[in-house]
């Protein structure tokens, strides 16, 4: 693997060691062009290039472009043989993973390059046939890398700033670099210029689109769903645990090459236990919010197949999926209902979970993962522990701090009302030990009943009724609760400042 500075250091070495073959694998031809021209420029090194569009064209020479009367191969190989050192470069390539006439006249050319010190690069996102790979080295050309893509945003702003408006910053400009991993030269400068356009500048409260156009260039995958979020969402409470999404965002989108200099990884993502109805679910969405990037679900259980083999295919499809969409945010939602298979001799949920964790493990891909659990017990240890997630928080029955800004927060949504402060006071006493999701359904079912009777004030009676005639979780539930609670007190972190 390699950059675009790495990449043509090792077409130079090559060159200069006159390797019969150089193959560099990319799908990006013309940064592979550029790179060529600037060997010319900065070595005085000469090629024979072609493509089919424009046949042979000489980089570095005084000769014109010249018509192979279709055949390349032919042509070449009579240059070849009359003509020492030369240096070849074929940016069209075809047929060149298994035995064929193609792939046999290029073995030809190769034995001739080899005989009289010539050079022959093949350009090409192809496998390439094993007896042709052995005559020479294989150098990747990968998609940009961050450094690059700021350089290339820097390029872009720079050249319309004077026609649009640009309210990008440096941070602003590294947080897009981030949001366009994995995007060729040309999808970059297609995805800027229709969001210059589109919104007649680049504004900062849009960045996050950039990311989300990224799906749209894979087939969809039916166990993993873009999920389109609220941004003016807003959660109550959960303050330890927005403080360390804060501190993680700085380091989830620093460049990859400042993470390798101290052997760091872009954290992972969160293994999120606790009571039903505390916000679990809602947190995925909040992070992909706060951190401007996609959401999507996924459903691991829809993985599972009848047939032998095709769970594991299925679920690597499935991460191969995720790793093109990143970065990403990746909600799976009540995990142990799942995984927790691979504990009762289901050998086919522990062969799943083993793609699922080596995943985890080695996946470069900027892909940080929101889990939830309400019954962390039946997940198998080694799905939580340090190195998969970065963090495991419990999240348990709201304090008072917390459900006075929840029923704040709800009663301004629905209802359209901002709360007497003693009115409020009595509320949050009236909902101990009530989840947040006891609250919200309290709250809406007042809002409820006033569109249906066509009433605008909300009385004190209405709001006190509702949150009596709820019976909360903690009740329904008690011994769940209680045994959750003991749990994540002990085990995790609370995503509540105490």
């Amino acid at each position: 693997m390699g950059n675009y500075a790495e990449t043509k250091q090792e077409i130079i070495h090559y060159i200069y060691a006159r390797t019969p073959l150089v193959i560099v694998h990319t799908d990006e031809r013309e940064r592979v062009e550029r790179m060529l021209h600037e060997i010319v420029a900065e070595r005085q090194i000469e090629f024979l290039y072609y493509t089919d569009a424009k046949q042979v064209k000489s980089i570095g020479g005084k000769a014109e472009t010249m018509d192979t009367e279709e055949d390349p191969l032919g042509f070449f190989l009579g240059q070849l043989k009359r003509q020492r050192s030369l240096n070849i470069v074929l940016g069209d390539v075809r047929r060149i993973s298994d035995d064929n006439a193609y792939s046999r006249e290029l073995m030809n050319i190769l034995y001739i390059a080899k005989e009289n010190n010539g050079v022959v690069i093949l350009v090409t996102s192809d496998r390439v046939w094993s007896r042709i790979a052995s005559f020479g080295m294989v150098v990747t050309l990968d998609m940009p890398d961050t450094r690059e893509r700021i350089m290339q945003i820097a390029k872009f702003i720079k050249t319309y700033s004077g026609r649009f408006s640009i309210d990008w910053d440096e941070s602003d400009v590294l947080h897009a670099a981030a949001l366009l991993r994995g995007f060729s030269e040309i999808q970059i400068d297609n995805l800027l210029s229709a969001e210059i356009i589109g919104s007649n500048g680049l504004k900062r409260d849009k960045i996050y689109r950039l990311a989300s156009q990224k799906q749209r260039m894979y087939p969809k995958s039916g166990m993993v769903q873009h999920i389109e979020i609220n941004r003016g969402y807003k959660a109550a409470g959960m303050d330890r645990l927005k403080a360390w999404l804060e501190d993680k965002k700085k380091i989830f989108f620093l460049p990859e090459e400042k993470l390798y200099e101290y052997d760091l990884k872009a954290p992972k993502g969160i293994l999120l236990v606790g009571v039903p109805g505390c916000g679990k679910s809602l947190t995925a969405k909040l992070v992909a919010q706060e951190w401007e990037l996609p959401l999507f679900r996924f459903d691991i259980g829809s993985v599972f197949d009848k047939w032998v083999g095709e769970s594991e295919k299925k679920m690597r499809e499935a991460l191969q999926f995720i790793e093109s969409v990143s970065p990403c945010v990746l909600w799976i939602d009540e995990i142990e209902k799942v995984l927790s298979t691979s504990d009762s001799g289901n050998e086919t949920g522990k062969r799943v979970l083993g793609e699922f964790l080596f995943w985890i493990q080695e996946s470069a891909g900027k892909v940080f993962m929101v889990a939830t659990a309400n019954n962390v017990k039946v997940l198998p240890y080694e799905l939580y522990r340090k190195g998969r997630f970065s963090e495991v928080f419990y999240a348990g029955l709201p304090n008072p701090r917390e459900r006075r800004g929840a029923i704040a927060q709800y009663a301004h949504a629905s209802l359209k009302i901002e709360l007497n402060p003693d009115f409020l006071e009595e509320l949050v006493q009236k909902t101990d030990r009530y989840s947040y999701a006891d609250i919200e359904t309290a709250v809406k079912e007042v809002a409820q009943q006033m569109l249906i009777r066509g009433e605008t004030e909300v009385s004190r009676e209405m709001l006190l009724k509702s949150i009596e005639s709820i019976i909360p979780i903690s009740t329904i539930n008690q011994e769940l609760v209680e045994e959750i609670e003991r749990w994540g007190k002990e085990r995790a972190v609370d995503v509540s400042k105490q």
